[in-house]
């Protein structure tokens, strides 16, 4: 029986996706175990081994919900970050606080604008409130901050996505540069900066929770090395967090991720290893994709985005490292996609890949 038409007519209008295609679909798909987990830049050095013994711990007593208002962890970031507890609001990962972010600001035919090919979930977030998507080109394979000032301008757009460092492309811009963009941004206009990577970065606009024309979102999933247990965090100021705490999930954020994540504030020495080797290994996944003949991007993340020179010979790469049990990623959409995108792995990883990879290159 054909059901009655009961869903939203913005839900009705989009178009079934797949925001991301796992390791673990792929290895359904091929049959084989995945051997070198390099697309989901994801820390292959793992959370500290204070996290992961506060979470040990805390397993033992899941029977108990988590504090729905992650007093102690909000309330260590408040001190670390030098801004109010009320100006903190978490998450389970950066993309819930994407979606929740434009629930507060965005109605239908509201204009957004965006970079066309930067991180595509916050599409999926923002889309659910049927705004106007306005998508501004990549310039010298990085978000072009001028075409997306104008862009905000000529829209009158209430919401601008920026990831910096930037997911795919790896790029980023200085304090200076980011601070002169949300100068120049219309009354009106709200700056959603995804810092997901900023531990990796040469630098970050200080945090400044009296400004009511940024939010800043930022994880636990990359240096801190822990993506599976989903938990993250804006800065914003407080009448945005009053907005969100209307309408967040209270026990969205699990107890064992908070567990950790205090844990792993605590222990700077291993963010700063993590940082330090990731640094190492993208000057030696660099040297390499040079020598062999490939065009990597500048990168101030844990991935690296290479060149190969055409969409047809990634896509060739792509599947055929897959045969080999190695897990990357490539960009989608133009100019990026003639580029792969690998995360910096721990030594072994890496002479493991460039064996696979010189393979496959002398074979396509």
């Amino acid at each position: 029986m054909k059901m009655r038409p009961i869903h939203t007519s913005i839900v009705n209008s989009l178009v079934a996706s797949t925001p991301f295609v796992g390791p673990e679909a792929l290895e359904r798909r091929t049959g084989r175990p995945i051997e070198l987990r390099l697309g989901a830049n994801e820390s292959p050095f793992g959370a500290s081994p204070l996290a992961i013994a506060a979470m040990r711990d805390q397993a033992l007593v899941t029977h108990n919900y988590g504090d729905p208002e992650a007093h102690e962890l909000r309330q260590a970031l408040s001190l670390q970050l030098g801004v109010p507890m009320a100006s903190i609001v978490l998450g389970a990962g950066i993309d819930e606080l994407l979606g929740l972010s434009c629930r507060i600001f965005l109605e239908p035919n509201d204009a957004v604008v965006t970079t066309f090919g930067s991180y595509p979930t916050f599409d999926y977030g923002a889309s659910a409130c049927g705004p106007v998507f306005h998508r501004v080109p990549y310039a010298n394979q990085a978000p072009d901050l001028p075409a997306l000032l104008d862009a905000v301008k000529g829209t009158r757009a209430k919401v601008v996505y920026l990831a910096n460092p930037d997911n795919p492309s790896g790029a980023w811009w200085t304090p200076d540069e980011i601070d002169e963009f949300r100068q120049a941004l219309p009354y009106g206009c709200v700056l959603l900066l995804d810092e997901a990577y900023y531990e990796y970065a040469a630098g970050y606009l200080p945090l400044d929770a009296d400004d009511p024309q940024v939010i800043r979102f930022r994880t636990f999933s990359k240096a801190h090395g822990m993506a599976g247990m989903r938990i993250a965090y804006v800065v914003a100021h407080k009448d945005h967090t009053d907005a969100l705490n209307k309408i967040r999930y209270h026990f969205g954020v699990n107890s064992i991720a908070q567990a950790g994540a205090l844990a792993s504030l605590s222990d700077p020495a291993h963010i700063a290893q993590v940082v330090a080797q990731t640094d190492l290994g993208r000057i030696e996944l660099r040297e390499f994709m040079v020598s062999m003949g490939l065009k990597p991007l500048p990168s101030h993340t844990n991935f690296l985005t290479v060149d190969v020179g055409s969409k047809s010979r990634a896509e060739s790469i792509l599947e055929a490292l897959l045969q080999q049990g190695v897990f990357i990623r490539k960009p989608g959409l133009p100019p990026l996609d003639s580029c792969i995108r690998i995360t910096i792995g721990r030594p072994e990883q890496r002479a493991r890949f460039a064996q696979i990879l010189t393979d496959v290159l002398r074979t396509l």
